[in-house]
């Protein structure tokens, strides 16, 4: 045995009466880094190649999780057993750990396991459009401990996952991709209804995005204050609030150009002022 050996074979602590040497402590952190980078370029060739075969990119995510906690799991295994300590040398000091970090991170701990909630039984999935209180956008990513939200503005927001099954959630697209819409319009008193029927259903039959099924309705809603109240009601394909809006958009510039070709007026507010007495202007 040379001197590099005897170096190498040098004992450096001792863990629960296992001795660990020199060698192993400087090969053991190598073989781990090297393992930790194999890891991560395997999950993401796994990945690469489920979304080339579109496979849903909620079981990518699922397939991902599972290939890193048990990758890791080996990683840690592996590393010990370089070192020649077995498990049961840590069962006192695990044992105390896992009591502390349960009382010290309850909330990591509820927001790691609603992670997982998440993830199997996919009230949300990604891609999907939700609204939770004052917040609402599309799903991005759902991790173990939070989920990235994309707002409408390009902001994007992290949520705890505990909230997301603690509090109402409001899934545009959990069942399908299929949104209401309505466009109200008050139109001049005089004005011939009928023909405002038609003007409204044959601007909603027009618009390219709009379902034939069920067909565009109109609703003579109310006679209000100042206008004949009309709802139009259309069932649009659509991924979140953001296309709807567009979609209502379109629709309000066809009823536009088209109340203006039929001479159809637009009601706006108007008061009328009475008064009492009499009225003197005076030129000054």
């Amino acid at each position: 045995m040379n001197e590099i050996e005897q170096i190498g074979q040098t004992i450096a602590l001792t863990i629960a009466g296992y001795e660990i040497t020199l060698s192993q402590i400087i090969s053991t952190p190598l073989i781990l880094l090297l393992g930790y980078l194999m890891l991560g370029w395997v999950v993401r060739k796994t990945a690469k190649a489920l979304t080339a075969h579109e496979v849903n990119p909620d079981l990518i995510q699922i397939i991902r999780r599972a290939i890193f906690v048990i990758g890791l799991v080996i990683l840690v295994i592996t590393a010990l057993d370089l070192l020649n300590v077995p498990l049961t040398a840590f069962a006192f000091v695990s044992g105390a750990v896992a009591i502390g970090v349960g009382f010290g991170a309850q909330n990591i701990i509820n927001n790691f396991i609603s992670g997982w909630i998440l993830i199997w039984e996919r009230p949300i999935r990604i891609n999907d459009y939700i609204e939770l209180g004052d917040t609402a956008g599309t799903v991005e990513e759902i991790n173990t401990r939070s989920t990235r939200i994309k707002r409408v503005d390009g902001v994007h927001i992290l949520v705890p996952n505990s909230k997301l099954l603690e509090e109402t959630v409001v899934n545009w697209t959990l069942i399908d991709r299929t949104l209401r819409c309505i466009v109200r319009v008050g139109v001049q008193y005089g004005s011939d209804v009928r023909k405002v029927q038609e003007i409204l259903t044959s601007c909603a039959e027009s618009h390219a995005q709009v379902n034939d099924d069920p067909k565009p309705e109109v609703i003579f809603e109310d006679f209000g204050d100042n206008a004949l109240i009309f709802d139009l009601y259309f069932w649009v394909h659509s991924s979140g609030d953001r296309g709807a809006r567009q979609i209502r958009s379109d629709v309000r510039f066809s009823l536009d150009q088209a109340f203006i070709d039929a001479q159809i007026v637009v009601a706006y507010p108007q008061r009328d002022i009475h008064v009492d007495g009499t009225l003197r202007l005076q030129r000054e």
